[in-house]
């Protein structure tokens, strides 16, 4: 008898997927847990509670983390798409998409160090506008490399059909590329937003700790050894990522498909 391991195989990798998330709630949740106890000597809501609290600052830094994400996914996807256009038309397109690619070159600690002395001076050091401003520099260029591909020449003919129909610009954009781009701007906002959201260098250095956002905070709480607010902020962290990936699922794959 032949037996089926695929049922077992499938079962045990979703258990390992879904061990870290199910610990890192679960350590969230308790306190006091120290070596040689198997089991925490209190398990309750009482790290949640502290999310309110102004003492450790998690509500502030996810708020924080909230607007920064939100606003360089706005701007670069916005940007990118816009832009995009002129550089596939533009005679040396392959050397302005070549340059795209400039900001990944360094680590953005690396870059961060580069760019503080311009930040320094104009007044862009240890605020959010600076950071919004730090996070742009590398989601726009994503945005852009992104949107190079849906540009060809059956969108230039739909583009040509407009203008001889009697088109202008502003209707071109709004009955045809914005509708067929639709799909494609929803997952360049939720990848630039997952890039600001889950950024760190370039956060840790413009903001010089004067702005907290989550991922932030995650390493201060490690740096501390305070792993049951660490493991607090990581759900958290989580929490928007996990919200974007089910109405992206739900909403833009299924139509893609």
């Amino acid at each position: 008898m032949r037996i089926n391991w695929k049922p077992f195989v499938l079962s045990l990798a979703v258990l390992l997927i879904l061990f870290p998330f199910v610990y890192l709630v679960f350590l969230s949740l308790a306190s006091e847990w120290r070596f040689p106890d198997v089991w925490p000597s209190y398990l309750g809501l009482r790290n949640w509670q502290t999310v309110f609290d102004s003492e450790t600052g998690l509500l502030q830094s996810f708020l924080s983390s909230l607007v920064i994400s939100l606003s360089v996914a706005v701007f670069s996807t916005a940007s990118g798409f816009l832009i995009s256009k002129s550089v596939f038309y533009h005679p040396k397109r392959k050397t302005l998409t070549l340059l795209a690619y400039f900001p990944y070159i360094l680590s953005p600690v690396v870059f961060a160090a580069c760019l503080s002395f311009f930040f320094l001076k104009m007044g862009l050091f240890g605020n959010m506008t600076g950071v919004v401003v730090a996070q742009f520099i590398i989601a726009f260029p994503y945005a852009l490399l992104f949107f190079s591909s849906f540009w060809n020449e059956k969108v230039k003919n739909y583009e040509d059909l407009v203008a001889t129909l009697g088109g202008n610009k502003w209707q071109a954009y709004t009955k045809v590329l914005l509708p067929l781009a639709k799909g494609l701007i929803l997952i360049c906002f939720f990848q630039t937003f997952l890039i600001s959201w889950f950024e760190y260098g370039l956060t840790s250095i413009i903001g010089i700790g004067k702005v907290q956002t989550l991922t932030i905070k995650v390493f201060l709480f490690i740096k501390e050894a305070n792993y049951y607010y660490g493991a607090l902020s990581c759900c958290l962290l989580i929490f928007p990522p996990v919200v974007l990936l089910y109405f992206n699922k739900r909403y833009v794959f299924k139509k893609l498909v």
